[in-house]
């Protein structure tokens, strides 16, 4: 049905062409991505993948801000902004001889104003969970994790909007989800959705939580439960198809591990927005995202070439998986922007990286 087309070997998806070169389709393997190394070397539970953050993200991105906890501007004992972060960027280490100057004299800068933010909060003294243990007990078996500690709903409970991150520097705390649920994989979704409208549970996506249109906020007056389904645990490099360059992820993939996996094997997206290193593929999808390197490989409507998204109603998506189409509506330009929809998996247009065409 000619190039690109995709058919199946025990669950496992492989272009067509290399397919029908195999004489024997039970030794079909699929090759794993095992890219070591990365800006943000935190080990997961999965052994194959090095990752941004782990599950328990607190541990090494700042609860209350943006980005990791041991990297920011700081005064040292020159008198001087330095940026810390023990090698994690080129800058790391940096004396910036130059900037408290700039600073004090564009911006008025006064080193002797300070106001320091409030230290993690009493987990006890938080709001109530809104219980739904038949929601719970019905979902256990679907989910890498689920949780109610204090610290876990406060990290799910914003985005990194100014007033969002304003709010806990000074302490104060609205409507937190009650739930926190990591799925494994498109089914665990499926199951975990499909609960919630059964008993009356609020879902909220949750990614990298780089948000900033207040997506991720609690409705204060909202009464049911609130689960916040954290996707970061769906974070694997399904296939690529060399032959029409796409790349088969979950929605969950951080960035930066997403390129760093690719660039392993000769390719990129070329997707490069502000927040890249910590932002996933479903967060570029849910708020249509645009990166700096646009002009050249597009924004996430130009990359996207199928997308698999799981609503109240059931999933939804294309079966058609080649590069491009012409065949009616685009069911995507719904999906593209939502803020708020189930996206676990896409189809994405890749490049090959400069060395790998020279090589």
């Amino acid at each position: 049905r000619g190039s690109g087309q995709i058919i199946y070997f025990h669950d496992l998806a492989v272009p067509i062409d290399a397919a029908m070169s195999l004489k024997d389709k039970s030794a079909v393997t699929m090759q794993t991505c095992k890219a070591q190394g990365t800006s943000a070397p935190i080990s997961s539970s999965k052994e194959e993948v090095q990752k941004a953050f782990p599950i328990k993200r607190e541990e090494v991105l700042r609860w209350n801000g943006w980005g990791y906890r041991d990297s920011g501007f700081v005064l040292n004992d020159n008198g001087n902004i330095e940026f810390s972060g023990k090698g994690r960027y080129s800058l790391s280490g940096t004396e910036l001889h130059k900037f408290k100057p700039f600073l004090e004299e564009r911006f008025g800068f006064d080193t002797n104003l300070k106001t320091f933010s409030q230290p993690p909060p009493d987990l006890t003294a938080l709001p109530r969970v809104i219980t739904n243990h038949s929601y719970v007990e019905a979902v256990r078996p679907f989910c890498v994790k689920i949780s109610d500690d204090g610290m876990d709903r406060i990290v799910h409970s914003h985005g990194h909007t100014c007033h969002e991150l304003f709010a806990l520097r000074t302490g104060k705390y609205g409507r937190l989800p009650d739930y926190v649920i990591w799925p494994g994989s498109h089914r665990d979704v499926e199951k975990i959705v499909l609960a919630a409208k059964e008993r009356n549970v609020c879902v909220i996506p949750f990614g990298g939580g780089t948000n900033v249109s207040g997506a991720l906020e609690c409705p204060t007056e909202e009464r049911r439960t609130i689960v916040s389904l954290d996707m970061t645990e769906m974070d694997k490099i399904l296939w690529i198809d060399d032959d029409n360059l796409t790349v088969h992820v979950e929605a969950g993939i951080v960035g930066q591990d997403l390129e760093r996996q690719l660039s392993e094997k000769g390719y990129c997206t070329g997707h490069e927005p502000d927040s890249q290193e910590f932002s996933t593929v479903g967060g570029w999808v849910a708020t249509r995202s645009s990166g700096m390197k646009k002009n050249i490989y597009g924004n996430i409507e130009d990359l996207v070439v199928r997308i698999r998204m799981v609503t109240a109603c059931g999933t939804v998506e294309k079966s058609f998986q080649g590069p491009r189409n012409s065949i009616g509506p685009d069911i995507h330009h719904f999906i593209l922007g939502s803020e708020g929809e189930h996206v676990t998996e896409m189809l994405s247009r890749c490049f090959k990286t400069l060395q790998a065409l020279l090589e």
